[in-house]
């Protein structure tokens, strides 16, 4: 098959109040609001995207945070830890700016030669940063890089494991500690996830700290479109594409339980804002531009602060 997903185009996980997600994301990690609008299924909700400077593909965590829902119940059919990158080096300091910032984190060891620190975001996302030479130059020598990997946490992993080689063309690299590791078509970041299995654990619960659904890149639309020929062959119901301004998405459910989608590079975030002014102020799509007025009344207020890059 020549279509091969190349990796992660970004994660997308539930949050409770707005105001902390957006202070934990970019004030303690130090990514930058590159898109405010709303879950375009429910307009009162934001749709917070967090990145790098412009919100490349590989470097999104995207946010739906509904005040008050309950906390997400860890099992399987989730994905179970977003780890990003950071530079060889960066964890020490890492581990003393989570602590200066009163946030949790332990150093995990090393896990296929590399340094991890786990942690968690106030929901109780799990969340990973994981030391990588693949981390690109950067201003900062700490800064998260975009994502390293994603762990799949699933009951039995053989036929989730067929579908990321047989159909997605992922290639195995790596087995460890009751891992077991993927590679997409490319090199550097954000193009591994992690296999885990979990037989005895019961189904995980969507909730505040939950990942809703893991994306995975394509470069354009005309491959999506062949994405949803292979998804059909290998018996994979995709959904139709939907219009997601930013980019373009399919979504299906793979075996083991967990909700995966595929999008497409562009446009990108800069299509309705200037480069150096996203995520400044609330953006809505065409269709819902008639209902602002309502729409801006039902969010909660956000206080916000002018990115001044990675740190």
């Amino acid at each position: 098959m020549s279509d091969r997903i190349s990796g992660i185009h970004h994660v997308t996980a539930i949050a409770g109040e707005a105001q902390g997600n957006y202070d934990f994301y970019t004030g303690v990690l130090g990514l930058r609001l590159v898109k405010r609008t709303v879950n375009f299924d429910d307009p009162g909700t934001y749709h917070f995207y967090f990145g790098d400077e412009l919100g490349s593909p590989g470097s999104i965590l995207t946010f739906f945070p509904w005040a008050g829902i309950p906390r997400g119940r860890r099992g399987t059919g989730e994905v179970s830890a977003t780890s990003f990158c950071i530079p060889p080096g960066a964890a020490v300091a890492w581990l003393e700016r989570f602590a200066a910032a009163k946030v949790a984190a332990r150093r995990e060891g090393e896990r296929f030669g590399a340094a991890v620190i786990a942690f968690e975001d106030p929901d109780g996302l799990p969340l990973e940063l994981i030391e990588d030479d693949a981390a690109p130059a950067t201003g900062s020598s700490q800064a998260i890089m975009g994502f390293h990997s994603a762990t799949l946490n699933v009951r039995s992993r053989a036929s989730t494991e067929a579908l990321l080689t047989e159909t997605m063309g992922l290639a195995l690299v790596g087995e460890a500690q009751g891992r077991r590791r993927f590679r997409g078509a490319t090199e550097g970041i954000a193009t591994l996830v992690d296999t885990i299995e979990s037989p005895d654990a019961r189904p995980a619960g969507l909730g505040a700290g939950s990942v809703h659904h893991i994306a995975w890149r394509t470069p354009d639309d005309a491959a999506q479109l062949r994405w949803i020929d292979h998804l059909t062959q290998a018996r994979m119901n995709a959904t139709p594409v939907q219009d997601r301004q930013y980019f373009h998405s399919i979504y299906f459910r793979e075996p083991g339980g967990i909700l995966f989608e595929i999008a497409t590079d562009p446009p990108g975030f800069a299509t309705d804002e200037a480069p150096d002014q996203l995520g400044e102020a609330l953006r809505l799509p065409p269709w819902l531009e008639p209902t602002r007025a309502k729409i801006e009344a039902a969010l909660p207020p956000l206080v916000t602060r002018r990115w001044e890059g990675a740190r």
